[in-house]
């Protein structure tokens, strides 16, 4: 099979002549190349129009070989260089995968290609917008899963620790059940009048109450603690109360003093005082091991709304109303792990009446995740990240995300916004965020703009309120 014909079997060639294809090839030349060989490292100056005529060539990052794959091209694919275009090097690297065969025109041919063969040149054009396309289309993808992987880590160590106390208070609630029949027994045989059961409920409740206003509260020092209880054990003891050690530990811990004890032996006497102080500490763990479940259930539930609504998975994909506060803090939510995780001090300013804008919800809600995330990764320990929005005139909503970070250095803030431009560390940014967010911004005729300093960067996104 001559040249010509191997290129009719081209999919992007239907309808080129075969004069123009043999232009081509009169003024190309045919390499080949042996498997695993790297034809371009990243970066490297292309100066070629590549048409694959047998073999397979890998793009991939070049970090771990074929593990980094980022797209294959097989027989009959067009590479390289094409008219028109800008490309000058590719970010990653090209290698054969199997021994391959190129036909290769040099980037100086294509002026006179696109002067004399002009269905060829129509047909490579076509060729370069479906490959910005598509690539745009990956790389937005890559960005996103790469999103999605930094909150789902975080998602995970958030519901990590309310699942973990579920499941531990659960555990210790049925251990706790099993000594109710012998508690029982015990509150069987206790003669106590209507007045004196209502005033044990009253120091019951009264003490749940004050157990759970303290946790706002400062907690005790171990000294202060242990002091305590080595008061309330002597106390029981003195009284003969029987399991002094085990029962002092949790009245300690429910906010009973000896005061307390005094009160109540006061009300029903020696002869009940165990069977009550052991009805009070085994209600008082339940309950408390019960609040605790429910507290972390309810952690849960809202780390579960908020995925919910970051995703906006239970509505449509179309324009709507948005309240950017509520996309903020749910963006927050999620990465409120990586916050803490840094001791980041958050300052936010969202006002209650801040005006709705229209939009895609969850294309905003990805401005603010790469915005909030490359500032607490620009953050030292303990640095301030600071969150605002306000009305921007009558039409428009402006919100800034504000660190006092290092800053961004004056000769690349014009670059920060350009694809594949990063300034983390190899393997910890793909820089696509801010690429992704000025495409977002525009798509929703708004603006970002950067400001940077030593110890202030500043981001302000401005978006249309109609």
């Amino acid at each position: 099979m001559n040249l010509v014909e191997t290129l009719r079997q081209f999919p992007a060639f239907d309808g080129v002549p075969d004069e123009q294809l043999q232009w081509v090839i009169g003024r190309s030349e045919e390499v080949t190349i042996p498997a695993e060989t790297i034809i371009y490292k990243a970066n490297d100056p292309v100066d070629y129009l590549s048409l694959l005529l047998e073999g397979r060539i890998r793009i991939d990052t070049g970090t771990n070989s074929s593990g980094d794959e980022i797209l294959t091209y097989d027989a009959h694919a067009i590479l390289g260089v094409l008219p028109f275009s800008r490309m000058k090097s590719i970010p990653n690297r090209m290698v054969t995968e199997k021994e391959t065969r190129l036909l290769r025109l040099h980037r100086n041919q294509l002026p006179d290609l696109i002067h004399a063969c002009y269905e060829l040149t129509e047909a490579l054009v076509h060729q370069m917008t479906t490959r910005v396309r598509d690539f745009t289309k990956l790389t937005q993808q890559n960005e996103k899963m790469a999103s999605l992987g930094r909150l789902s880590a975080g998602l995970a160590h958030e519901l990590n620790n309310p699942v973990a106390a579920v499941v531990r208070s659960a555990d210790t609630l049925k251990t706790h059940m099993r000594a109710t029949p012998e508690a029982f027994k015990t509150i069987m045989h206790l003669n106590l009048t209507d007045e004196q059961v209502d005033s044990v409920n009253t120091v019951f409740f009264g003490k749940l109450d004050q157990c759970l206003a303290k946790g706002a509260g400062s907690p005790m020092t171990l000294l202060e603690r242990s002091n305590l209880e080595d008061d309330l054990t002597d106390w029981l003891d003195d009284h003969g109360v029987d399991d002094s050690m085990d029962l002092a530990g949790p009245l300690v811990e429910y906010c009973f003093t000896v005061e307390d004890l005094d009160w109540i032996l006061e009300k029903i006497g020696d002869k009940n005082l165990l069977g009550v102080v052991t009805w009070l500490v085994n209600n008082l763990v339940t309950e408390k091991l019960v609040l605790d479940i429910s507290e972390a259930s309810k952690r849960i539930s809202t780390l579960v709304n908020s995925i919910k609504n970051y995703t906006h998975m239970d509505r449509g994909t179309g324009k709507e109303r948005i309240q950017l506060a509520e996309g903020i803090r749910n963006t927050l939510t999620l990465l409120d792990h990586k916050v803490r995780s840094k001791h980041i001090n958050l300052t936010l300013n969202l006002p209650s009446d801040l005006p709705d804008v229209c939009g895609w919800p969850g294309e905003l809600n990805q401005v603010w995740t790469n915005l909030i995330d490359n500032a607490v990764d620009a953050l030292p320990d303990g640095g301030t990240l600071e969150i605002s929005s306000q009305p921007d005139g009558s039409d428009f909503v402006l919100t800034k995300v504000i660190d006092n970070g290092s800053g961004i250095p004056g000769d690349i803030q014009d670059k920060i916004f350009e694809p594949f431009f990063t300034t983390k560390g190899i393997g910890k940014g793909t820089g696509l965020g801010l690429d992704i967010v000025q495409g977002i911004v525009k798509h929703h005729n708004g603006s970002v703009k950067v400001q940077s300093k030593p110890g202030r960067t500043e981001f302000s996104v401005c978006l249309p309120t109609q």
